[in-house]
């Protein structure tokens, strides 16, 4: 207790006390404005862990992001600031020797990489190049780095030359832009005619490298991949000779394909690119290269233009270029790969009935067990006999921890949501199960309100995820997150209806070609289960809400099942099917969803099309779109709140020209919650007080 609390009266300080600990829900200023945790990295020899701690100046509407650093040899030792203040860096990175921490920032003007002491020290600036360096990879020697950049194709490997396309393209008169072949526009990207390329610099010199070689001159593919690839899809061959990459061709098949390759390529820059998985059409992905370099792990689909089939772990000689499935019996999808240090275990997460755990797979017998759960573990760390781990919850953001490699003597390094917000009183959640479509089991959860107490009903938000191959699990959202509405007094209600992943590849199958059937009668049929399960859920006060699928489900709703709700809210959702088809960026999504193009089967795109149904629209919606999203364009949330005016609903339309798919600024977000929150309270009111 600190001097100045002791000099308070014992009553004072119990009334402070009680006061300070779960006074309130949890708000979306709560969610905009809190630290997050993430990128937790051991040395080599597992003594240190630097991670990354994101803060927020909402004011300035911007956040930056700083590193910290643990011993872990010390058993009392706490994080301390590494990186300067001031700085705003990302991707850390330990030496080999575990003795210096590499990470990118923008702090000369333009994202390159730094090198800094882990005892402590000043930045040095280890990359000069005259482009962005997007993320980097360090040789098993460290004496050189695998470099992402965005280049015009016609440049090769000179930067200078990419820099001065870029300088000079602001000097054109004429803003007219031609394309001869699709992928114009990228989620939220307009295509400038760059690709990201892989570059390799040697860092020892004294000064900061200035140039760089260009490995795979003749494969013409973005590596990584835009938007979301990182450097997950590189690997280093243990002698330093080699990368193998995860690629796709740039060729105009992109839109519609997702043939993914690994491809072989030599570090000096030298030869041609060699296609280590052309017979298979399906993606390929995620390289790993054992300690001896003879065998390649990865991570392979096996159905061309599905996203959402499942990653298969799998193995190749390379000397022979056979391959075979690790884990063909285990029913889940492997997000990653980290190999053990005696090269018989791979550590993976993947979902799994409403959770995220990690897994650890035996190479040989494809056995899968699992090492850490509780919720959705989000990023790993392998060393030695240490593990390092993120993991979030429904009442937690990202909370970093340190275990013995098999999960025991678990400690918390960074601090969990309640701890940064006491006065905050968290809603308690249950999954809950039903019957559904085709007698299968299906899983929910259910949130209760903030300020729940027994006897009490309570109005409900019934939140539909999107994907539509994803999931409303026990994890932690900065977009849709249940605690924002059971802050509010709300009861919350998700499923994880057909279509949905973690619960078997043939589960999540079951929607495609169906997302007007199978997975509405999921939703009808959790509903009323939750209505038996639950009594405090009040169902004559429920609102709907969903983005993406969870809009396009919204949006279908409205014309096919209106009773239960007194309002909707339907953010970035698809309202035309056929127009969708022709529209949105990445073609593969909608022709495998809907059994082929508009014209070649346009019945599959009709079948369940919301925009058929608008005649039987009544319920009051909210219509949220943003101008930079390009998966589903604006003018799908334009039309459907045209329709909305046009029959009298009442109806608003909330649109932001800044987001893409998302809302991530801090105040738009802040906005998105009142606007959504103040829709709900109009119409079924505000929580019950306690």
């Amino acid at each position: 207790m600190s001097p100045r609390h002791a000099l308070l009266p014992l009553a004072l300080l119990l009334a402070w006390s009680s006061a300070a600990v779960a006074a309130r829900g949890f708000q979306a200023r709560d969610l905009e404005t809190m630290d997050r945790y993430s990128a937790p990295t051991l040395s080599s020899d597992g003594t240190h862990l630097v991670f990354a701690k994101r803060v927020v100046d909402y004011d300035a509407n911007k956040s930056s992001t700083s590193l910290w650093v643990q011993d872990l040899s010390k058993p009392d030792a706490k994080p301390v600031a590494l990186t300067p203040k001031g700085w705003n860096v990302n991707s850390p990175a330990f030496s080999p020797d575990g003795r210096t921490v590499y990470f990118l920032s923008a702090k000369s003007g333009s994202s390159q990489l730094y090198a800094m002491p882990v005892a402590g020290g000043t930045p040095k600036q280890v990359t000069a190049l005259p482009v962005d360096v997007d993320a980097f990879l360090l040789s098993p020697d460290g004496a050189r780095a695998a470099l992402a950049a965005g280049t015009f194709p016609a440049c090769g490997g000179d930067l200078a030359c990419t820099k001065k396309k870029l300088d000079g393209n602001g000097k054109n008169k004429a803003s007219g832009v031609v394309f001869d072949h699709l992928f114009i526009r990228h989620w939220d990207t307009w295509a400038d005619g760059r690709i990201n390329r892989l570059f390799v610099a040697s860092l020892g010199g004294k000064d900061a490298a200035k140039s760089a070689t260009l490995v795979g001159a003749d494969l013409i593919a973005d590596v990584p991949s835009k938007p979301f690839g990182d450097m997950g899809d590189v690997a280093w061959a243990p002698d330093g000779n080699s990368l193998v990459v995860s690629g796709r061709l740039s060729n105009g098949d992109e839109p519609h394909s997702t043939n993914f390759d690994l491809y072989q390529l030599n570090a000096d820059g030298s030869g041609q690119a060699k296609n280590l998985t052309a017979a298979n059409q399906a993606w390929d992905a995620g390289p790993v290269f054992s300690k001896d370099g003879k065998t390649l792990y990865y991570r392979a689909m096996k159905r061309p233009t599905f996203e959402a089939d499942r990653m298969g772990l799998m193995a190749m000689d390379l000397a022979t270029g056979a391959t075979h499935e690790i884990d063909p019996d285990w029913d889940r999808s492997a997000d990653g790969i980290l190999l053990s240090d005696d090269g018989r275990t791979i550590y993976t997460t993947a979902e799994d009935m409403g959770q995220h755990p990690l897994f650890a797979v035996d190479i040989v017998s494809g056995h899968a067990q699992q090492v850490v759960g509780d919720g959705t573990i989000s990023s790993v760390s392998v060393a030695g006999q240490t593990l390092a781990f993120a993991r979030n919850s429904m009442k937690s953001g990202d909370q970093l921890f340190v275990s013995a490699i098999d999960g025991d003597h678990e400690r918390a390094i960074t601090p969990s949501a309640s701890e940064m917000l006491p006065d905050v009183k968290f809603g308690e959640y249950q999954q809950f199960k039903f019957t559904g479509w085709n007698g299968d089991t299906v899983h929910g959860y259910v949130v209760k309100p903030w300020n729940y107490q027994e006897g009490r009903t309570y109005p409900v938000a019934f939140l539909i995820h999107g994907g539509p191959q994803g999931s409303f699990g026990n994890g932690w959202s900065y977009r849709w997150n249940p605690q924002t509405y059971a802050g509010q007094g709300y009861a919350v209600v998700m499923v994880d209806f057909h279509g949905s992943t973690g619960y078997g590849q043939a589960f999540t199958d079951a929607i495609s070609q169906h997302w007007g059937d199978r997975p509405l009668e999921d939703l009808q049929k959790g509903w009323a289960s939750a209505l038996t399960q639950y009594p405090f859920l009040d169902g004559d006060k429920a609102c709907a809400l969903g983005a993406s699928y969870g809009g396009y489900m919204v949006y279908w709703i409205a014309g096919n099942w209106q009773k239960p709700w007194k309002c909707l809210v339907d953010h970035d959702g698809v309202f035309d099917n056929r127009m969708m088809g022709y529209a949105t960026e990445e073609l593969w999504f909608s022709e495998w969803e809907n059994g082929g193009t508009p014209w070649s089967n346009p019945e599959g795109y009709e079948k369940f099309n919301p925009i058929n149904h608008v005649k039987d629209w009544s319920v009051p919606m909210l219509v949220v779109h943003s101008g930079h999203d390009f998966r589903i364009p604006v003018e799908q949330g334009i039309a459907a709140f045209t329709a909305l005016q046009r029959k009298g609903i009442e109806s608003k339309f909330l649109y932001f020209p800044d987001e893409n798919h998302w809302v991530l600024k801090p105040q738009n977000s802040v906005m998105w919650h009142d606007t959504v929150n103040g829709w709900l309270k109009a119409h079924i009111g505000q929580g019950v007080a306690p």
